[in-house]
């Protein structure tokens, strides 16, 4: 698995495309253009794009309560204040589009996963 380099959403509604573009090591504007969306995504476009890309994504949805329960490498469904959120988490870091690279969870009501592994 190679490092991930942080992308900060370049829009409010852009941060499955951020997620994306991170784990797949391209830019949000080619995401933005394949998906043909530069609004909130899908969990299926979410889906779709991993697997085009050989990037595994596991079909279930498991609710997270604390950071030691995350696999390696996950996307994450966050109930933030404002919104549903997309975010991702790989080897003990953080990746959120929104809030920068942090060490645990941003403030979220409730958490959810899915597993990645290339």
């Amino acid at each position: 698995m190679r490092d991930i380099e942080y992308i900060h959403e370049p829009t409010d509604l852009q941060c499955g495309q951020a997620v994306l573009a991170m784990v797949l090591g391209k830019s949000v504007e080619d995401i933005v253009k394949e998906l043909d969306n530069d609004r909130e995504t899908t969990l299926r476009e979410m889906k779709d794009m991993f697997r085009k890309y050989g990037v595994h994504i596991s079909d279930e949805r498991i609710q997270v309560f604390s950071r030691s329960e995350l696999p390696e490498l996950c996307l994450l469904s966050l109930e933030t204040p404002r919104c549903w959120h997309w975010s991702l988490y790989c080897r003990g870091v953080f990746y959120d589009p929104e809030h920068g690279v942090m060490d645990d969870f941003p403030v979220s009501e409730r958490k959810f996963f899915w597993k990645l592994s290339e």
